[in-house]
């Protein structure tokens, strides 16, 4: 199994006896002032494949991504405290303490606040896993009994075009992966060493092929191949695996591990990750959130799914089980507007009743996609290839689906496959809350890729209507815009493509229609690559070389 030797903030201290009054706190920092990182000397705590992932879609390297200060954590660690996590994103630190110590680190000058000003767990609650899903044994034959699934997808066209996910890195979050290592129809990517991490946030260790069935059960929708069994669409793909879902219990603190365990699949340069999980209500009842809260921005785990998706990876999440029920809508991280969360329908293309629906005040459309989730071809953690219902399912399969995606559109930014798939969708200029945008397909977002997103040299378009260069040491490069991008934002990146790293970036607000930016003459050949994004609306402008 491959290992990644650079700074990995995971601790754990097997002697510290928890007491029963004792919370789990994620306390956050004021600073990352006189830090010892900096953003000169990312490879400290990223690794390369991390950086170019950002490089490579014109994404710079942010204070946001450096460590917490270590004379914080030293301090912290003074008092007496369980450290579990530290955050980049959040410049927090997930604590174990009694509420009395919690107020003492309170006291600390460089200590902000907690997160929602109360724990996130308490430790002695208990409860049991809930998951609607329903089972059913299988036969199978060709494709395995995945055909509708993969075909309903366009995976088989995926896969006849060469693209099964080949150098993409793929991260599953979930409650453990139990027997994954020894079921045959994972063989492939244990015996090939293409399962590159495990890692289990809620138990602190590495131990997760012992816990959750649901997990395996996710990762055979993407890894599979039991030939004339189960084929999956990014059979081909490397994974990292991580456990941040607690079956015991449920409680804001699995937010949390979620949190970290995408810090760390940004670290190891991850393109996706997959999250068949969702959260709306606790067991304590006081922390659970309100439908409204379903806005994209209140809970912790979306905060840190928007975060996740703004260094490149492409975030993918299960829309959630609730239809029909009193809840009815998507539950977080779902609710992200740079995430994509899959509803589910049957082998024909049928809304799945339990496929959570879109909520109005959301104001974005959700959810975005749907794939197959009713009666769905999965395998169980003994190998048997069964039937399940779930978004749990549809999700992976479209995560899979969106790594051969990827693959096919290598330069593509992961906003721009996020764009693609959601324009694949068969109903995406009438969606509703039922269908998102419609069923997900290779097919269309590949075409989709193709035709909105070519690479060559400049054309006009809506946005973008000219270009102009004055030669010189120096280029003058006149850049004529639409008259609707006034006070907007918009980024232009030079990225070469030989040893993938940002030559020139620049941000202007749009206060006329034509800009004039100046860059070295030297950057105007076929090993540059040109990106004009919006920064206000999120989308590409063109991408294009001279």
């Amino acid at each position: 199994m491959t290992k990644y030797l650079f700074l990995f903030t995971l601790l754990f201290i097997a002697s510290f006896s928890t007491a029963a009054q004792s919370n789990m706190y994620l306390v956050k920092f004021t600073d990352k002032n006189n830090s010892p990182y900096s953003i000169q000397n990312p490879t400290v705590f990223l690794s390369q494949k991390s950086i170019e992932r950002r490089f490579k879609q014109g994404i710079l390297i942010l204070e946001r991504d450096l460590p917490p200060n270590p004379a914080y954590i030293d301090s912290l660690n003074t008092k007496n405290i369980q450290l579990l996590y530290k955050s980049r994103w959040f410049n927090a630190a997930l604590i174990i303490a009694t509420e009395q110590v919690k107020d003492s680190v309170l006291k600390f000058p460089f200590v902000k606040n907690v997160e929602f000003d109360m724990p996130l767990k308490q430790t002695t609650l208990n409860s049991t896993f809930r998951k609607k899903i329903k089972f059913e044994t299988q036969n199978t034959s060709n494709y395995g009994d995945a055909t509708a699934q993969i075909e309903l997808l366009g995976v088989d066209k995926m896969h006849q075009q060469g693209f099964h996910g080949e150098n993409m890195l793929m991260a599953v979050l979930d409650n453990g992966f139990l027997n994954a290592n020894s079921i045959h129809c994972l063989d492939s990517i244990f015996d090939n060493n293409r399962v590159l991490e495990v890692y289990d946030f809620v138990d602190n260790d590495s131990s997760l092929f012992s816990d959750g069935w649901h997990g395996t059960s996710v990762l055979s929708c993407m890894a599979a191949y039991e030939e004339n069994q189960l084929i999956s669409p990014a059979y081909m793909s490397n994974y990292v695996l991580f456990r941040t879902e607690d079956d015991a219990s449920e409680s804001r603190a699995e937010e949390a591990y979620w949190l970290f365990a995408a810090e760390r699949a940004d670290s190891l340069g991850v393109d996706i990750i997959n999250t068949s999980l969702g959260y709306s209500t606790f067991d304590n009842s006081s922390t659970n959130y309100t439908p409204g809260q379903m806005d994209g921005n209140t809970t912790l785990i979306t905060r840190a799914a928007d975060i996740a998706a703004s260094t490149g990876m492409l975030i993918i999440n299960s829309a959630g089980n609730e239809g029909g029920s009193a809840w009815n809508i998507i539950t977080a991280p779902a609710d992200g507007d740079s995430v994509l969360a899959v509803g589910a329908v049957s082998r024909a293309g049928i809304l799945a009743s339990f496929s959570s629906r879109g909520n109005p005040a959301n104001g974005t459309v959700k959810p975005d996609v749907m794939a197959v989730g009713l009666q769905t071809a999965i395998s169980n953690t003994s190998g048997q290839i069964i039937r399940a219902d779930g978004t749990s399912f549809s999700s992976p399969l479209t995560a899979a689906m969106a790594a051969g995606l990827w693959q096919a559109n290598p330069l593509l930014s992961s906003n721009d496959i996020l764009t693609c798939i959601r324009k694949s969708g068969h109903i995406y200029n009438n969606p509703n809350v039922a269908y998102g945008y419609g069923l997900a397909n290779f097919n269309r977002a590949d075409s989709i890729a193709k035709n909105d997103f070519k690479i060559r040299s400049f054309e006009p378009n809506l946005n973008v209507s000219s270009l102009k260069l004055q030669p010189g040491n120096k280029a003058i490069l006149e850049i004529k815009t639409a008259n609707n991008l006034e006070g907007h934002e918009i980024r232009l990146t030079v990225i070469n493509l030989e040893n993938i790293s940002i030559k020139n970036q620049e941000v202007v607000l749009i206060t006329n229609p034509i800009l004039n930016l100046t860059i070295d003459s030297n950057l105007l050949n076929r090993n540059h690559l040109f990106r004009i994004d919006d920064m206000t609306e999120l989308k590409n402008l063109g991408i294009f070389h001279f």
